[in-house]
């Protein structure tokens, strides 16, 4: 006779408060109540001391009529704009700088990186000696450089330094063409954008091509003539519509053209170069963290040096590379902010100074500008992750 197969002990529920994950939850909730308890007694408080001393609050002000003049401005601006205009334009003003440098830097830095291990030895010790002059000088001391000690010291209008008779250098600024567009130029810009977009394809459908035959036609320079030769075709076809509208002197200045103040110039410079020196370390270690192996295996293919570097070298070194130029373009970023040491009217020093000592209402202003600055590293940051993704190693 079997005997009947016994039942597993009952598991007894611990009580309430010896949960852990329920106690944790708990701690949790304490924890975030008790920080938005301080936030309110903080505003609470700051509200209070702003209504004792008449200090109104909001936003209102924004359309208040500025009364001062701004520099650089990439939209229509004057006295009369509202301080809402001057928010825009130093943002502007803010990203074009650090758009432009992100460019530069990115440029100059991998230039510098892989000279740095070039086998030429005067090349190499070049580019070591760039990064590290320009990475052990506050950028802050490079900027006065550049804007005090090398633009300050150009000629004046008059004895401009020239290239022809399009473009103008002297302590006033870089003159340039201005371009002046006619009817038909959207077909221009509409035929560039067809063929970017072309190219794009077209790169895409090469690689797949070599995936599958081993076959590999030169989609940069294919990809290269349709972007050059499809707008210039569009661009005669339409009658040529773009002129150039030349710089002249008039007086003690140049009218006409367009105008690069040396404030713009000194920052955009100082911020490329001192980044540039960061980023050509973080290329060179990440070309240096590729196995040697497969730059072997790639000389016994007989592939070329440069397409050793271009296909087999930095693809790899790439998934190493992108963390830390995250951290790179982020630092630039912010660091522009430094502009208000020259001049320069970003966003800091149009809208968190000119702005807030015209108006008072410090607490609006400087939410302001720190929520911008938060979005655009945000926004980048994004961006760069999903980059990285993309370049990462798939496991299969």
């Amino acid at each position: 006779m079997t005997q009947p197969a016994s039942r597993p002990p009952a598991t007894v529920k611990p009580p309430f408060w010896r949960d852990p994950a329920k106690r944790a939850l708990i701690f949790q909730l304490l924890m975030l109540a008790g920080v938005f308890g301080v936030l309110a007694i903080i505003v609470s408080n700051t509200l209070t001391n702003l209504e004792s001393r008449g200090i109104t609050t909001g936003f209102a002000f924004l359309d208040n009529t500025a009364g001062f003049g701004i520099l650089q401005s990439l939209i229509d601006y004057s006295e009369q704009s509202t301080y809402g205009d001057t928010f825009i334009v130093g943002l502007l003003n803010t990203l074009l700088v650090s758009a432009l440098g992100v460019i530069a830097a990115t440029v100059i830095g991998f230039i510098m990186g892989i000279a740095r291990l070039s086998p030429n030895w005067l090349i190499s010790r070049l580019a070591a000696v760039y990064i590290e002059v320009f990475r052990n000088i506050p950028l802050l001391l490079q900027i006065f450089f550049w804007y005090f000690a090398v633009l300050r010291t150009l000629p004046s209008p008059r004895g401009s330094l020239s290239l022809g008779e399009a473009f103008f250098l002297n302590v006033r600024g870089l003159f340039v063409p201005a371009p002046i567009t006619s009817s038909g130029f959207s077909v221009v810009i509409a035929v560039f954008v067809l063929a970017v977009v072309a190219s794009g394809i077209f790169s895409y459908w090469n690689r797949q091509r070599q995936a599958r035959t081993g076959q590999r036609l030169p989609a940069g320079w294919i990809s290269l003539g349709l972007i050059i030769v499809a707008p210039l075709l569009a661009y005669f076809a339409m009658g040529m519509p773009l002129s150039w509208e030349l710089p002249e002197l008039k007086g003690f200045n140049f009218r006409g053209g367009i105008t690069v103040v040396p404030e713009f110039l000194a920052l955009w410079v100082a911020l490329s170069v001192y980044t540039a020196a960061f980023i050509a370390e973080i290329v060179r270690s990440g070309i240096e963290a590729v196995p040697h192996g497969q730059t072997e295996v790639s000389r016994a293919l007989s592939l070329s040096g440069g397409m050793t570097l271009r296909l087999v070298v930095v693809p790899q070194a790439l998934r190493v590379i992108i963390p830390p130029l995250t951290s790179q373009y982020l630092n630039l970023i912010k660091n522009s902010s430094l502009a208000t040491a020259i001049g320069y009217p970003d966003l800091v020093s149009v809208f968190a100074g000119t702005t807030l000592n015209q108006t008072g209402q410090a607490i609006e202003v400087i939410a302001m500008t720190m929520l911008v600055y938060l979005t655009i590293s945000l926004l980048v940051s994004m961006f760069m992750n999903w980059f990285n993704a993309r370049m990462a190693l798939v496991e299969r």
